[in-house]
């Protein structure tokens, strides 16, 4: 006499089944969010792409801006400024903000340590016109706009980044790798220098990337500290040199069609350099990943 077995149904009933579809539900919300953000940014590149596109000759990248309008001008020297500026600002905010993220998360208590995250938190979420304010009260107002004041200011911007990217690093690197060296009786410091930073390179060099792709596109800090710029190729970084958010801007603000074109072709040219910036930081975390890992 054989056993009868029973049929088992692994239909989803009751509770099971309203969980199942609200699963569904929640996972169509998700991904039409998802599109929908990329839908909105490639709507923003195509848009600037057929505005741009009767300004984009090789013109455009080697003649000077010729802000009394009609055909002709570049924005040669405004690339060349924001090049020299962006420089200067990458050179004062990566030394002093990878050095506060190895004090935060090598040498500091964790009480101190807290604090000094929460100021770069709140420094992260300033906005930028105050930082261009504070910048015009101590560098611009008794002497003249300059490059290096706004390099200062955009250098502000871009601390809290580099800051937070290198200690979020920091912390990826295994315990193993200090205890290791400091076994070996190797000070602290040594072990910083010789053994967590050339682990931590290639995270802490994404971090400034993705910070200066951010900086490289702030106006407000600019208009307080730079904008008063002939449009001749200059690097006297003593005096405002042209650079491409303040050219935008002023564009924009102009009467002529011929000067809004070139306005969107800067504009172009901007998101072009913050696209390039973001897939090689993108590039950069995954190798950066990939060598932890190993």
């Amino acid at each position: 006499m054989s056993a009868v077995t029973p049929g088992v149904s692994l239909k989803a009933t009751g509770r099971a089944r309203r969980r199942l579809r609200m699963n569904r539900v929640m996972e169509a919300f998700g991904t039409g969010a998802a599109f929908l953000a990329v839908g909105v940014l490639g709507l923003v590149v195509v848009t600037v792409l057929v505005r741009a596109w009767p300004a984009l000759h090789w013109s455009l990248f080697t003649q000077t801006p010729n802000l009394v309008g009609g055909p002709g001008g570049g924005i040669s020297s405004a690339i060349v400024g924001s090049a020299l500026i962006l420089a200067m600002a990458t050179g004062m905010a990566l030394p002093v903000g990878v050095l506060a993220a190895i004090y935060m998360t090598e040498f500091a208590p964790r009480r101190v340590a807290g604090a000094i995250q929460l100021f770069l938190d709140i420094l992260n979420g300033t906005p930028t016109i105050v930082t261009g304010i504070f910048v015009y009260g101590l560098l611009v107002i008794g002497h003249l706009q300059s490059a290096y004041a706004g390099a200062f200011a955009l250098a502000i911007v871009m601390l809290p980044l580099v800051a937070r990217a290198t200690q979020e690093v920091l912390l990826l690197v295994p315990n193993t790798l200090r205890e290791g060296s400091l076994a070996l009786g190797v000070s602290r410091w040594r072990t910083v220098v010789g053994v967590i930073l050339p682990t931590t390179f290639g995270g802490i060099l994404t971090g400034t990337v993705i910070a200066m792709a951010r900086a490289a596109g702030e106006t407000a800090p600019l208009l307080f500290t730079c904008s008063i710029f002939g449009t001749q190729v200059s690097t006297d970084v003593t005096h405002a040199l042209p650079n491409i958010p303040v050219l935008i801007f002023t564009y924009s603000e102009q009467p002529d069609p011929s000067l809004h074109q070139q306005a969107w072709a800067a504009a172009l040219v901007l998101m072009m350099f913050i696209l390039v910036a973001g897939l090689t930081a993108r590039a950069l975390l995954a190798r950066n990943r990939r060598k932890l890992t190993r």
